[in-house]
């Protein structure tokens, strides 16, 4: 019989918080039962580590004031046997930063930017255990009505699940010798959660350069090929990246479905007309990207014990959706113009719009057609009107780009 351990304390000392979140999930990854603290400073680190001594320590060697050469010297005047795990992860790796580290014993000395699969096999080694039972972590419920909870989780949830299984993929990527940008643009442009999340990487404060990245291509040309890969590896790894409800996950295969559809008809429309055909693709991908939330959420309701009815669901997601996928692309600040466009494929409202966002509202015509209507029936229509299309254009649409299944 296995005697049940107690869950490791790991402390991540790191300013940058989507570098500190991949390490959590990492973590995470191979023990769901540990206790994780993040930190920005090498200051805040150390007094953490004053107060209680963490299980392990992964820090960034460019903390700031107090970096994590000088924390890791600190932590060692520690007496403790056996030394403390401790990983360092510097953008110093000269003969002479890794020689100054070397003497206080670092568990691990990473280059950055460093192998998120590598770092996991290795934090697998130090934290996983042999033989002994490790106790599943349940999120408990502290509502009991489905309406309070999702009011609760709603500016905080982890976004839409992701579409495919792509983990074990993306860790072969990141042990390949090379990898093109656009290899893993055709690898992940069909799926919303990835792209939105590669988005906001690009532009957030460690990665702004002033010319926001609207598109999945844009991002990935700022964040690289191992930074990207390491991002999407994070996400393959969190709770319920995949979801487990057969109900839900039909839903969400469905919803994804229809994100496709109306990214690729976007693209049609703004390619026939000369614009920007990419950024249309990409607010298509986006537009229900709350829906895909919602449903990851409602994952979790299940997974803390709740009970959820196919009424529920509908409602849910009738009344919902819309309002989780705002929060979600204001949480992520994704930029405005692309937000814009977002809005523009449910409605117009009154104001100057783009071409761009007059395509993404005929797209939501578009596949809002009866099946007994033709593409010419919108020549009428608002968005048709002032980009001054003809019915003889618009029956030049293919078919398979906007009607149903």
């Amino acid at each position: 019989m296995t005697a049940p351990v107690a869950a490791p304390e790991i402390l991540i000392a790191e300013a940058n918080p989507w570098t500190a979140d991949l390490l959590a999930q990492l973590v995470l990854d191979v023990r769901s039962d540990a206790v994780v603290t993040k930190v920005a400073d090498g200051h805040a680190a150390l007094a953490r580590c004053r107060r209680r001594l963490p299980d392990l320590v992964i820090a960034d060697g460019e903390l700031a004031a107090l970096d994590g050469v000088e924390l890791l010297r600190q932590v060692r005047r520690h007496p403790r046997t056996p030394a403390l795990p401790f990983i360092l992860i510097s953008r110093h790796t000269d003969a002479r930063s890794v020689r100054a580290a070397l003497p206080l014993a670092p568990t691990a000395y990473l280059a950055k930017p460093f192998n998120a699969e590598s770092l996991r096999q290795r934090l697998q080694g130090l934290l996983q255990t042999h033989g002994v039972a490790v106790a599943q972590p349940r999120q408990p419920l502290l509502v009991s009505d489905l309406n309070e909870y999702l009011d609760s989780v709603r500016e905080e949830g982890q976004g839409a699940p992701l579409l495919g299984d792509l983990r074990d993929a993306v860790a072969r990527s990141l042990q390949a010798a090379e990898l093109s940008l656009g290899e893993l643009e055709q690898e992940f442009v069909r799926d919303p959660q990835i792209t939105a999340r590669l988005i906001a990487a690009a532009n957030s404060g460690a990665e702004h350069r002033g010319v926001a990245c609207q598109t999945l291509s844009q991002a990935l040309q700022r964040l690289g090929v191992a930074r990207s890969l390491n991002l999407v590896l994070g996400l393959a790894v969190q709770r319920n990246a995949l979801l487990q409800d057969a109900r839900l996950s039909e839903l969400a295969l469905l919803a994804g479905r229809q994100a496709q559809q109306s990214a690729e008809l976007a693209y049609w429309l703004a390619g026939r007309l000369g614009l920007d055909n990419e950024l249309c693709y990409t607010a298509g991908l986006l537009h229900n990207i709350g829906e895909l939330a919602l449903l990851r959420s409602l994952q979790d309701w299940l997974d803390a014990g709740g009970e959820l009815g196919n009424q529920q669901i509908e409602a849910a997601l009738r009344q919902r959706a819309a309002g989780f996928g705002s929060a979600l692309r204001i949480r992520w600040r994704l930029p405005f113009g692309l937000r814009e466009l977002i809005a523009a494929f449910y409605a117009l409202g009154s104001g100057v719009f783009s071409r761009e966002a007059l395509v993404l509202n005929l797209s939501a015509e578009f596949l809002a057609l009866p099946a007994n209507q033709g593409p010419e029936q919108l020549v009428e229509c608002r968005a048709a009107s002032m980009l001054r299309l003809s019915a003889a254009v618009l029956g030049q649409v293919p078919p398979s780009l906007f009607r149903r299944d």
